[in-house]
């Protein structure tokens, strides 16, 4: 049932935790002002008890006793009556005043006194009334009285103001989780659907947005840019499992050709060349693999750790040096024109062999008396390293896919080649941080690197 699902949802019982917070809290506001409004009132009756009192002691030291009683006849006959009285002789006897015997106390009490029956008016209900008596001069007491009856109804309404506001905000914390977990709960489905439906194999499937702004919707794009990431390795390793099979099947059988016959023709002395071949097969076996292992190694961020100021000027001039002879060899020319004194981060072993598989890929697929150049040079806030040749390059279509590990153009099916040298490349440029672009040249191909000078310096 959607109800008890929502109902024994985290995001409900969240809910319900705020609101019982929000009902304590509520419910100790209401009984702190409910204290501090019943003791100010207190302490204001205290006020004009001891006033009053004061004042009519002043009046016992210039008149005596009977101007006190004179004084409390006159506000006894006046119609706003705030008090109620009592003085007494220094024997006792009753003076004037029409509170009780039983009010005659020095100090503060309280009382209950009933309103007598007036003309067709039942007596009232006994009333609270705060007392404060004292001494006069020269014998006899005087006690004040006035009504508390108002400040207790007072306590007794924010007493019930504090019961029903605590009820009340309980319910509508209750109401307001409930609405809120339902539409968490909803909205959470949807998301753990998706997720049963990649887990299931679906691996293009994307979690819905949330659709709360901020950080759910952030945490949606999120995922879906992680699944995307994990899309594009899974496809990677099924692409590569594939290539694997593929050009090593062709090594591995024809080694496996020399060995037998190695082993068949027995008494018949195996052939120096048929061994060679082998190891030679064998040889292009292990190349591919330590070539998967480094672009493997690379991706995975090693090496950047070794990270340091290097001169990309010197790496260049020396692979340049290097190689000018083997171009030579081959009947081809590579220069250069490699701006001194330019330096990126990064670690110098492996651009040097980012720019030898370069110059590698340029020497195999260009014809004789091709042209290679190597530049480097600064543009504003960039740094741009650049290898050309006027080979017959590659078409347009084909640029991305030769970065791929394995991937070779029908064309040069037939060279001696794995397909990893621009994959290797990929992958160095990528963990150095570089912008790897292939162009044509017309005709010929120019791979450019670039670095932004504001990351590396």
């Amino acid at each position: 049932m959607p109800v008890f699902r929502t109902i024994r949802s985290g995001p409900f019982r969240l809910a319900l935790l705020f609101a019982a917070i929000f009902a304590v809290g509520s419910i100790l506001l209401v009984v702190a002002v409910e204290t501090s409004v019943a003791s100010y009132a207190q302490q204001v009756t205290s006020d004009t008890l001891t006033t009053e009192a004061g004042r009519l002691a002043a009046i016992a030291r210039r008149s005596g006793a009977s101007g006190v009683a004179s004084a409390i006849r006159d506000r006894d006959a006046s119609h706003q009556r705030a008090f109620r009285y009592l003085l007494t002789d220094k024997a006792g006897q009753h003076l004037a005043g029409d509170l009780p015997p039983s009010a005659d106390r020095i100090g503060w009490d309280t009382i209950s006194i009933a309103e007598p029956a007036t003309g067709g008016d039942p007596a009232d209900e006994p009333a609270p009334m705060k007392t404060y008596g004292l001494a006069l001069p020269g014998g006899g007491r005087l006690v004040v009285g006035s009504d508390i009856y108002e400040v207790q109804e007072l306590r007794e309404w924010l007493d019930t103001v504090a019961l029903w506001s605590g009820i009340g905000i309980t319910f509508l914390a209750l109401i307001a989780g409930y609405v809120i977990a339902a539409i968490f709960t909803q909205r959470l489905e949807r998301l753990n659907t998706s997720i049963n439906t990649i887990m299931g194999g679906r691996l293009d499937e994307r979690v819905p947005v949330i659709g709360m702004d901020g950080e759910f919707d952030r945490l949606s794009a999120n995922l879906n840019r992680m699944l995307d990431r994990i899309e594009e390795l899974m496809t990677g390793v099924r692409q590569v499992s594939t290539d694997i099979a593929h050009d090593l099947r062709t090594p591995i059988t024809r080694l496996r050709q020399h060995l037998e016959s190695a082993i068949t023709d027995e008494g018949v002395t195996v052939p120096r060349h048929v061994i060679e071949e082998a190891l030679t097969q064998i040889d292009g076996i292990m190349t591919i693999f330590v070539a998967l292992l480094r672009i493997g190694t690379i991706e995975a961020g090693a090496g950047r750790a070794r990270f340091k100021p290097v001169d990309l000027s010197e790496i260049m001039e020396r692979v340049l040096l290097a190689y000018q002879p083997v171009a030579e060899d081959g009947g081809k020319t590579i220069t250069g024109a490699i701006n001194p004194g330019i330096l990126v981060d990064g670690d110098a072993d492996l651009l040097a062999q980012m720019f030898t598989n370069l110059i590698e890929n340029a020497l195999t697929h260009t014809p004789a008396n091709a042209a290679i150049t190597l530049a480097l040079h600064a543009e504003h806030d960039t740094i741009v390293a650049e290898v050309s040749d006027n080979g017959p390059g590659i078409p347009a279509a084909e640029r991305d896919n030769v970065l791929k590990r394995f991937y070779r153009l029908n064309t040069s099916r037939t060279d001696t080649g794995a397909g990893l040298g621009l994959a290797l490349v990929a992958a160095i440029a990528d963990l150095h941080g570089a912008g790897l672009e292939l162009g044509n040249v017309d005709p010929g191909l120019q791979v450019k690197l670039h670095w932004s000078t504001t990351d590396h310096h």
